[in-house]
């Protein structure tokens, strides 16, 4: 394996002499393909650390869950933070958060100010969200990102503006989120389980591996057809 890695480092130097490239540090901003390398920048560069987020819908449940984890580089500063929370007028929204705690939560009060615009149209208001998070000065500096979902659908808001629908009823961010979606996804076809032992199971196996990730969970959900039933929700305007 070392032998590997000083290989792989002469190539590296070798390249980066070709490329104009002069000083050692100038190599730790490369990236030519080899897998070690681009893992070693993943794991000491920036990123969403100290969380996992899933949601899961399936029958009749939609649920979003979190663990509670917060970490500052090699150091776990505390074991308990809520990173899930309803949101709506009526609460008949759940959604988690990754990234900075403060920027999360400036951005749940921003979305809840379009729900109110757009009263029961999650997708338009986070769409609207997205925008003002793309072009405004202030919200550009913001470090999150979100899971949001109601009683129709799922949603994850970047910073990039980008809004995107989950294929399979489930998606995930933070650190651990690759863990937890893989596991989520292969527990989906079993009809043993619903959404919540779903979520909860794959939330175990994420926090078994990720080392960012504890087993401290908050959870949210919605009963789909409960919500459907509701009398207040009425006819919703297209997007």
């Amino acid at each position: 394996m070392l032998g590997g890695v000083r290989e792989a480092h002469a190539v590296l130097r070798k390249a980066a002499t070709g490329c104009g490239v002069a000083s050692h540090a100038s190599l730790r901003n490369m990236n030519l393909g080899f897998p070690w390398y681009q893992g070693i920048r993943q794991a000491h560069g920036g990123g969403y650390r100290g969380t996992t987020i899933l949601s899961v819908r399936k029958g009749d449940e939609v649920i979003v869950i979190g663990d509670g984890q917060v970490t500052m580089g090699a150091e776990i500063v505390k074991h308990n933070v809520k990173k899930v929370r309803r949101i709506g007028i009526d609460g008949d929204v759940i959604g988690g958060f990754a990234g900075a705690t403060a920027d999360a939560f400036t951005l749940f009060e921003r979305l809840e100010n379009k729900l109110e615009e757009h009263p029961g149209q999650l997708r338009r208001a986070a769409v609207e969200l997205a925008k003002a998070w793309r072009t405004d000065k202030y919200l550009r500096r913001l470090d999150a990102v979100m899971i949001v979902a109601d009683k129709e659908t799922t949603l994850q808001v970047t910073g990039n503006g980008d809004v995107v629908e989950p294929e399979h009823g489930v998606v995930a961010i933070g650190s651990g989120g690759s863990y937890a979606l893989a596991a989520a996804r292969a527990l989906m076809d079993s009809e043993d389980l619903d959404a919540t032992a779903i979520a909860e199971k794959a939330m175990n196996i994420a926090a078994d591996t990720c080392v960012y990730t504890n087993h401290n969970f908050t959870r949210e959900s919605i009963n789909v057809d409960q919500q459907s039933e509701d009398p207040k929700e009425g006819s919703k305007e297209d997007l």
